[in-house]
């Protein structure tokens, strides 16, 4: 195997040189989401644009993060084994994580496709955009399986330190789902089932590049579909680091759950700013989690390598940079909020809702990035227990219980939605705490390569 920047050479350089494929493939992945709710909001109206955001987006994440949380464990295992240089290992991690995708997404269609609207309904969905909803929601969950191969596949490279492949397959799927949605949603009038069917194709194209990609890396690693199992003892590192992430997933889809039923109940301008706020707020939470990426990658090489120092200043290194991103963007949507919402809806009273969530929100949206960075250092090690307890309790349990006890004594969009930015700073400092302890790195380093500290 050819070395790379990962183990060797300028940290920040090589962080960014990572990082920003990494960030533009994120880029182009929410430039296609954001086309479907610019198109279906401006061209069939604020019913549609709910309909593709809001309930449905909280279903999605419940159910396909929880796949792509437990997917996350094939890159943390494939880092380590890539960055040893174990190449068995590595190509048993491959075709082990190849199986789990196909897995996971039959999974996901059979449980997404028949009782998505039985959700909705739970969620207390406005009426006037359940209909549409179901009809989105039914025809996304058809096209789970590209997602998950998709999403393991660039896992996969990502994990090997190539991150510009993924964006290039990423680049390819957002023309082609932008240019159907103009066709089915413009031109045949389809509404949000068009969106839908444009986004399960533009999916389809991602996963097929991926898995041509896959079939052509060197040949003791490449993918071989007869090779393709659910090999038992891979299967167990690899749930040992995922599961715990998939949970992390479902809690915080959970919490997300709570928060949107409360919203739904403002109606739907409420839940039409809340879709546009979503597609707006992603470009802070793709920047955050590229670096998030870029954190686990960094670690688990150089753990898998042993080069114990350049771990931590890995961590370190990813912070800065994270952190000064987070805070440009924060001036940014603070200052160009007006126009940001305008490009999603013309509606004025969706839009003076929009302007206090982002008010709300945005400026302490940089305390995650303590959260995200910290907790990729810990999984990239194989630590992955710890920080998902941490953020189940301090964001996801915390919202859940402002939301039953605290918004009922003032029932208003503020102290609804307040409710992040207070779990953010709380797990923030507690994440801080035991990073510093140092604790998570000890145990992991004996547990992988015994007494060596």
């Amino acid at each position: 195997m050819e070395q790379n920047r990962i183990l060797e050479g300028g940290l920040y350089k090589n962080i960014m040189l990572f990082f920003l494929p990494i960030w533009f493939g994120t880029f182009f992945q929410q430039l296609y989401n954001t086309v479907d709710a610019v198109i279906v909001g401006n061209f069939v109206g604020k019913a549609a644009l709910a309909a593709v955001g809001g309930p449905t987006g909280t279903i999605i994440n419940l159910l396909v993060n929880f796949f792509v949380g437990i997917s996350s464990g094939a890159g943390v295992v494939i880092a380590m084994y890539y960055g040893s240089r174990n190449v068995e290992g590595t190509d048993k991690a491959i075709h082990t994580a190849v199986a789990i995708s196909v897995a996971g997404g039959l999974i996901l269609m059979a449980i997404g496709i028949p009782f998505s609207p039985m959700f909705l309904e739970w969620m207390g969905t406005p009426a006037d955009i359940l209909e549409q909803a179901t009809v989105y929601i039914r025809i996304y969950f058809c096209g789970a399986v590209f997602n998950l191969v998709y999403n393991i596949g660039s896992g996969i490279l990502r994990a090997m330190g190539d991150s510009k492949k993924p964006l290039f397959f990423l680049i390819v799927a957002s023309i082609v789902n932008i240019i159907l949605d103009v066709v089915f949603v413009v031109f045949m009038n389809m509404g949000v089932a068009g969106v839908g069917l444009a986004t399960i194709i533009a999916q389809f194209s991602s996963a097929m590049l991926v898995i041509l990609t896959l079939k052509g890396l060197p040949e003791d690693i490449h993918l071989i579909w007869k090779k393709v199992r659910l090999e038992k003892n891979m299967c167990g590192e690899i749930f040992k680091i995922g599961i715990p992430n998939g949970i992390q997933s479902i809690a915080f889809s959970i919490s997300n759950i709570a928060i949107m039923s409360s919203i739904n109940a403002f109606g739907t301008d409420t839940v039409a700013a809340w879709t546009a706020f979503g597609k707006i707020d992603a470009m802070f939470w793709m920047t955050v989690g590229s670096f998030g990426i870029a954190t686990t990658t960094f670690v688990g090489q150089n753990f898998g390598a042993r080069n114990f120092d350049r771990v931590k200043k890995s961590v370190r290194a990813c912070n800065v940079l994270s952190i000064v991103a987070a805070v440009t963007l924060s001036v940014v949507m603070f200052t160009c909020y007006p126009f940001l919402y305008r490009i999603f809806t013309q509606d004025a009273a969706v839009i003076e809702i929009g302007a206090t969530m982002i008010k709300v929100m945005v400026p302490l949206y940089f305390t995650f990035v303590f959260i995200e960075n910290f907790s990729g250092a810990m999984r990239g090690v194989g630590h992955s227990i710890a920080p998902t307890i941490l953020t189940i309790m301090g964001i996801c349990v915390f919202r859940v219980i402002w939301i039953v006890f605290v918004l009922p004594m003032n029932n208003t969009l503020i102290t609804a939605i307040i409710s992040y930015p207070i779990s953010w700073c709380l797990t923030a400092i507690i994440f801080t705490a035991y990073y510093m302890s140092g604790k998570w790195f000890k145990v992991s380093v004996k547990k992988r390569f015994g007494d060596i500290l």
